[in-house]
């Protein structure tokens, strides 16, 4: 199965690749949400949950400005300029979870009060639910599309293994290697002799 550059992405330097790309941006951006929720069904402007949100939104914006950054500069410019992206699904995945880290740094942003200042504390609580859900949005096609096998849009990787036009059934059979020594076994046979097959006594 081919994978695209998203899922290879994950699947590289295990397990710290997937801690860094998805373990730690998924805690911080759930805990987000989760603490947004109680907010607004309690309208508590302060206290532990409060601060955890502030905390919670102003770490997972800071932290998608590293991601970002680090896939643009060593993933998506140097795949472009080679051309080797694995079909438009490969562009999708890639592509969504960069996006889906933007509403999250303007969360950030606006917690450090460089937007949205006019706004009050309802007004700033609502551009945070909904950056929340643009990122959750844009996150999950991430995944979708990242778990995809590109294959299906034609992709075809380069060790993708090719059956030659001569080779036989046993070869086919046994992907193991097994296929020459019964072809070799049988042609022994066919060219021994009818009467040395056994030994007269």
């Amino acid at each position: 199965m081919n994978m695209t550059h998203y899922m290879e992405l994950l699947a590289a330097n295990q397990p710290w690749n997937l801690i860094i790309f998805m373990a730690i941006p998924i805690v911080l951006a759930e805990t987000l949400a989760i603490t947004e929720l109680y907010i607004l069904f309690t309208r508590k402007f302060d206290g532990a949950v409060y601060y955890l949100n502030r905390f919670s939104g102003i770490a997972v914006g800071l932290y998608f400005v590293g991601i970002i950054y680090y896939i643009v500069t060593n993933a998506i410019i140097p795949i472009t300029k080679a051309g080797e992206w694995r079909t438009v699904i490969d562009v999708i995945a890639v592509s969504t979870y960069v996006i889906a880290g933007l509403p999250l740094i303007w969360i950030a942003l606006q917690e450090f009060g460089l937007v949205n200042r006019a706004l009050d504390q309802m007004g700033r609580l609502k551009i945070h639910a909904i950056c929340v859900a643009l990122f959750l949005v844009f996150g999950h096609i991430a995944m979708i599309a990242g778990m995809l096998d590109p294959s299906i849009l034609g992709y075809k990787g380069p060790g993708a293994h090719q059956m030659s036009p001569g080779a036989n059934d046993h070869e086919f059979c046994h992907p193991d290697g097994h296929g020459d020594m019964l072809k070799d076994d049988q042609q022994m046979k066919k060219n021994m002799p009818m009467n040395k097959q056994g030994h007269n006594h």
